[in-house]
Protein backbone atom coordinates (compact mmCIF):
# COMPACT_ATOMS: atom_id res chain seq x y z
CA UNK A 1 0.00 0.00 0.00
CA UNK A 2 1.06 3.71 -0.92
CA UNK A 3 0.63 6.77 1.22
CA UNK A 4 -1.14 10.03 -0.25
CA UNK A 5 -1.80 13.19 0.58
CA UNK A 6 -5.08 15.01 0.17
CA UNK A 7 -4.10 18.49 -1.15
CA UNK A 8 -7.35 20.03 -0.31
CA UNK A 9 -6.92 19.32 3.27
CA UNK A 10 -3.17 19.32 3.75
CA UNK A 11 -0.28 21.98 3.20
CA UNK A 12 -3.10 24.06 2.61
CA UNK A 13 -1.25 27.29 3.82
CA UNK A 14 0.72 26.70 0.52
CA UNK A 15 -0.10 28.06 -2.95
CA UNK A 16 -1.28 24.83 -4.54
CA UNK A 17 2.11 24.09 -6.77
CA UNK A 18 4.06 24.12 -3.28
CA UNK A 19 1.72 21.49 -1.61
CA UNK A 20 3.18 19.35 -4.06
CA UNK A 21 6.18 19.91 -3.45
CA UNK A 22 5.83 19.51 -0.06
CA UNK A 23 4.23 16.46 -0.25
CA UNK A 24 6.59 14.23 -1.75
CA UNK A 25 9.19 16.02 0.84
CA UNK A 26 7.44 14.92 3.55
CA UNK A 27 7.90 11.64 2.00
CA UNK A 28 4.09 10.90 0.30
CA UNK A 29 4.09 8.92 -3.22
CA UNK A 30 1.06 10.50 -4.67
CA UNK A 31 -1.62 13.37 -4.09
CA UNK A 32 -4.97 13.30 -4.71
CA UNK A 33 -6.93 16.94 -4.96
CA UNK A 34 -10.79 16.88 -4.28
CA UNK A 35 -11.82 19.94 -7.06
CA UNK A 36 -9.00 21.20 -8.55
CA UNK A 37 -10.62 22.97 -12.21
CA UNK A 38 -9.52 26.22 -11.28
CA UNK A 39 -6.04 25.42 -12.12
CA UNK A 40 -5.39 24.76 -15.71
CA UNK A 41 -4.84 21.24 -16.26
CA UNK A 42 -1.31 21.84 -17.88
CA UNK A 43 -0.18 23.92 -14.79
CA UNK A 44 -1.10 21.13 -12.50
CA UNK A 45 0.33 18.13 -14.90
CA UNK A 46 3.64 20.39 -15.26
CA UNK A 47 3.87 20.70 -10.77
CA UNK A 48 3.36 17.08 -10.48
CA UNK A 49 5.89 16.52 -13.16
CA UNK A 50 7.98 18.75 -11.17
CA UNK A 51 7.57 16.74 -8.07
CA UNK A 52 7.46 13.75 -9.52
CA UNK A 53 4.53 12.44 -7.75
CA UNK A 54 1.59 11.27 -9.60
CA UNK A 55 -2.08 12.18 -9.28
CA UNK A 56 -4.13 9.49 -7.60
CA UNK A 57 -7.46 11.09 -7.47
CA UNK A 58 -9.81 13.88 -8.16
CA UNK A 59 -13.38 14.68 -7.90
CA UNK A 60 -15.87 15.17 -10.39
CA UNK A 61 -17.50 18.44 -10.18
CA UNK A 62 -20.24 18.53 -7.70
CA UNK A 63 -22.29 21.55 -8.08
CA UNK A 64 -23.90 22.78 -4.88
CA UNK A 65 -23.18 19.79 -2.78
CA UNK A 66 -19.84 21.41 -0.83
CA UNK A 67 -22.45 24.69 0.27
CA UNK A 68 -25.15 21.96 1.61
CA UNK A 69 -27.28 21.45 -1.94
CA UNK A 70 -27.58 17.94 -3.20
CA UNK A 71 -25.31 17.95 -6.19
CA UNK A 72 -25.52 16.98 -9.33
CA UNK A 73 -25.46 12.83 -9.09
CA UNK A 74 -28.95 11.67 -8.13
CA UNK A 75 -30.99 14.57 -8.66
CA UNK A 76 -33.50 13.49 -12.05
CA UNK A 77 -33.80 17.25 -12.78
CA UNK A 78 -30.24 17.79 -12.86
CA UNK A 79 -28.78 15.70 -15.15
CA UNK A 80 -27.59 18.20 -17.57
CA UNK A 81 -26.01 19.62 -15.13
CA UNK A 82 -24.28 16.24 -14.61
CA UNK A 83 -23.66 15.40 -18.33
CA UNK A 84 -21.76 18.83 -18.27
CA UNK A 85 -19.58 17.84 -15.14
CA UNK A 86 -18.60 14.59 -16.73
CA UNK A 87 -17.87 16.22 -19.86
CA UNK A 88 -15.74 19.03 -17.83
CA UNK A 89 -14.12 16.12 -15.79
CA UNK A 90 -13.20 14.09 -19.00
CA UNK A 91 -11.53 16.82 -20.61
CA UNK A 92 -9.35 17.60 -17.36
CA UNK A 93 -8.67 13.93 -16.52
CA UNK A 94 -7.17 13.95 -20.35
CA UNK A 95 -4.89 16.15 -19.53
CA UNK A 96 -4.59 15.20 -15.31
CA UNK A 97 -4.37 11.70 -15.95
CA UNK A 98 -5.20 10.63 -12.24
CA UNK A 99 -5.61 6.95 -11.10
CA UNK A 100 -9.24 7.59 -10.37
CA UNK A 101 -11.97 9.64 -10.68
CA UNK A 102 -14.89 9.88 -7.45
CA UNK A 103 -18.10 10.83 -8.21
CA UNK A 104 -19.89 11.99 -4.85
CA UNK A 105 -23.05 10.16 -5.00
CA UNK A 106 -25.32 13.64 -3.13
CA UNK A 107 -27.73 14.30 -0.63
CA UNK A 108 -31.11 12.82 -1.25
CA UNK A 109 -32.96 16.29 -2.87
CA UNK A 110 -35.85 17.69 -1.76
CA UNK A 111 -39.40 16.07 -3.46
CA UNK A 112 -37.23 13.31 -5.08
CA UNK A 113 -37.81 9.23 -3.47
CA UNK A 114 -35.07 7.16 -2.46
CA UNK A 115 -36.03 5.09 -5.53
CA UNK A 116 -35.78 8.09 -7.94
CA UNK A 117 -32.45 9.05 -6.65
CA UNK A 118 -30.64 5.70 -6.67
CA UNK A 119 -31.61 5.16 -10.24
CA UNK A 120 -30.24 8.18 -11.47
CA UNK A 121 -27.25 7.64 -9.66
CA UNK A 122 -26.71 4.50 -10.66
CA UNK A 123 -27.41 5.57 -14.27
CA UNK A 124 -24.74 8.06 -13.77
CA UNK A 125 -21.88 6.08 -12.17
CA UNK A 126 -22.23 3.84 -15.42
CA UNK A 127 -21.99 6.34 -17.60
CA UNK A 128 -19.31 7.38 -16.00
CA UNK A 129 -17.52 4.47 -15.65
CA UNK A 130 -17.68 3.77 -19.47
CA UNK A 131 -16.45 7.09 -19.97
CA UNK A 132 -13.43 7.04 -18.55
CA UNK A 133 -12.72 3.50 -19.06
CA UNK A 134 -10.54 4.09 -22.74
CA UNK A 135 -8.46 6.70 -20.78
CA UNK A 136 -7.78 3.77 -18.25
CA UNK A 137 -9.09 6.21 -15.21
CA UNK A 138 -11.33 3.85 -12.64
CA UNK A 139 -14.65 5.21 -11.39
CA UNK A 140 -15.56 5.77 -7.58
CA UNK A 141 -18.21 6.66 -4.99
CA UNK A 142 -17.75 7.29 -1.55
CA UNK A 143 -19.81 6.37 1.93
CA UNK A 144 -20.09 9.85 3.88
CA UNK A 145 -21.87 9.63 7.36
CA UNK A 146 -24.58 11.50 8.06
CA UNK A 147 -23.79 13.24 10.72
CA UNK A 148 -21.37 15.25 9.05
CA UNK A 149 -23.60 15.23 5.77
CA UNK A 150 -27.12 15.07 6.99
CA UNK A 151 -29.02 13.75 3.81
CA UNK A 152 -26.24 12.38 2.24
CA UNK A 153 -27.49 9.05 0.11
CA UNK A 154 -24.80 6.45 0.38
CA UNK A 155 -23.47 6.03 4.23
CA UNK A 156 -22.58 2.71 5.32
CA UNK A 157 -20.44 -0.30 3.71
CA UNK A 158 -23.64 -2.17 2.52
CA UNK A 159 -24.85 0.85 0.61
CA UNK A 160 -22.07 0.91 -1.17
CA UNK A 161 -21.90 -2.70 -1.94
CA UNK A 162 -25.56 -2.46 -3.04
CA UNK A 163 -24.29 0.53 -5.22
CA UNK A 164 -21.17 -1.25 -6.46
CA UNK A 165 -23.72 -4.86 -7.58
CA UNK A 166 -26.12 -2.00 -9.25
CA UNK A 167 -23.71 -0.65 -11.41
CA UNK A 168 -22.07 -3.31 -12.44
CA UNK A 169 -19.45 -2.55 -14.37
CA UNK A 170 -15.89 -3.48 -14.11
CA UNK A 171 -14.37 0.18 -14.10
CA UNK A 172 -16.51 0.98 -11.16
CA UNK A 173 -15.41 0.77 -7.68
CA UNK A 174 -16.43 1.84 -4.15
CA UNK A 175 -14.04 4.29 -2.00
CA UNK A 176 -13.55 3.38 1.49
CA UNK A 177 -13.05 5.92 3.96
CA UNK A 178 -12.17 4.84 6.97
CA UNK A 179 -13.25 8.09 8.54
CA UNK A 180 -16.34 7.74 7.75
CA UNK A 181 -17.01 4.50 9.39
CA UNK A 182 -15.42 5.53 12.57
CA UNK A 183 -17.72 8.47 12.65
CA UNK A 184 -21.37 6.43 12.64
CA UNK A 185 -19.59 3.88 15.32
CA UNK A 186 -19.01 1.05 12.56
CA UNK A 187 -16.73 -1.41 13.18
CA UNK A 188 -13.51 -0.55 10.58
CA UNK A 189 -12.14 -4.61 10.02
CA UNK A 190 -16.00 -5.33 9.75
CA UNK A 191 -16.54 -2.85 7.06
CA UNK A 192 -13.60 -4.04 4.96
CA UNK A 193 -13.84 -7.42 5.09
CA UNK A 194 -17.87 -6.40 3.82
CA UNK A 195 -16.61 -4.86 0.65
CA UNK A 196 -14.11 -7.03 0.15
CA UNK A 197 -12.55 -6.65 -3.46
CA UNK A 198 -15.20 -4.48 -4.29
CA UNK A 199 -12.58 -1.29 -2.10
CA UNK A 200 -10.60 0.66 -5.19
CA UNK A 201 -9.27 3.24 -3.25
CA UNK A 202 -9.36 4.30 0.43
CA UNK A 203 -8.66 7.24 2.53
CA UNK A 204 -8.54 8.28 6.70
CA UNK A 205 -8.73 10.77 8.96
CA UNK A 206 -8.75 9.66 13.10
CA UNK A 207 -12.00 9.98 14.67
CA UNK A 208 -13.30 11.95 16.91
CA UNK A 209 -12.28 15.18 15.20
CA UNK A 210 -11.33 14.15 11.55
CA UNK A 211 -7.59 14.98 12.48
CA UNK A 212 -4.10 12.81 12.26
CA UNK A 213 -3.73 9.27 13.18
CA UNK A 214 -3.33 9.63 16.73
CA UNK A 215 -5.46 12.30 17.43
CA UNK A 216 -8.20 10.25 17.75
CA UNK A 217 -9.31 6.71 18.55
CA UNK A 218 -9.28 4.64 15.63
CA UNK A 219 -7.26 1.59 16.06
CA UNK A 220 -5.66 1.80 12.21
CA UNK A 221 -3.25 -1.33 13.25
CA UNK A 222 -6.70 -3.20 13.01
CA UNK A 223 -7.65 -1.69 9.97
CA UNK A 224 -4.78 -1.91 7.83
CA UNK A 225 -4.45 -5.53 8.88
CA UNK A 226 -7.76 -5.98 7.61
CA UNK A 227 -7.32 -4.08 4.32
CA UNK A 228 -4.18 -6.65 3.97
CA UNK A 229 -6.01 -9.54 4.38
CA UNK A 230 -8.53 -8.47 2.01
CA UNK A 231 -6.14 -8.24 -0.55
CA UNK A 232 -6.35 -4.39 -0.73
CA UNK A 233 -2.63 -3.38 -1.67
CA UNK A 234 -3.42 0.17 -3.31
CA UNK A 235 -3.71 4.03 -2.13
CA UNK A 236 -3.94 5.43 1.45
CA UNK A 237 -5.01 8.76 1.18
CA UNK A 238 -3.96 11.03 4.00
CA UNK A 239 -7.34 13.07 4.08
CA UNK A 240 -7.42 14.91 7.50
CA UNK A 241 -7.52 18.13 9.65
CA UNK A 242 -3.83 18.88 10.30
CA UNK A 243 -5.15 21.43 13.47
CA UNK A 244 -3.79 25.06 13.60
CA UNK A 245 -0.04 23.91 13.83
CA UNK A 246 -0.07 23.18 10.28
CA UNK A 247 0.52 20.03 8.14
CA UNK A 248 4.05 19.79 9.28
CA UNK A 249 3.43 19.41 12.88
CA UNK A 250 0.69 16.63 12.47
CA UNK A 251 2.93 14.42 10.60
CA UNK A 252 4.51 12.27 13.28
CA UNK A 253 2.09 8.81 12.60
CA UNK A 254 3.92 9.48 8.90
CA UNK A 255 7.43 7.30 9.33
CA UNK A 256 5.80 4.68 11.39
CA UNK A 257 3.08 4.37 8.57
CA UNK A 258 5.77 4.33 6.05
CA UNK A 259 7.97 2.13 7.98
CA UNK A 260 4.78 -0.67 7.54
Amino acid sequence: MKLAANLSMLFTELPLAERIRAATEAGFAGVEIQFPYEVPAHELKAALQAAGLPLVLINLPAGDLMTGGPGLAAVPERQAEFDAALAQALVYAAGVRPRFVNVLPGRLAEGVSREAALETLVGNLRRSAEAFAPLGIRVLAEAINPLDMPGFLINTPDDLIGLVEAVDHPNFAAQLDLYHMARQGLDLPASVAALGGRIGHVQFADCPGRGAPGSGSVDFAAALAALREAGYDGWLAAEYRPGEAGTAASLEWLGQWRSR
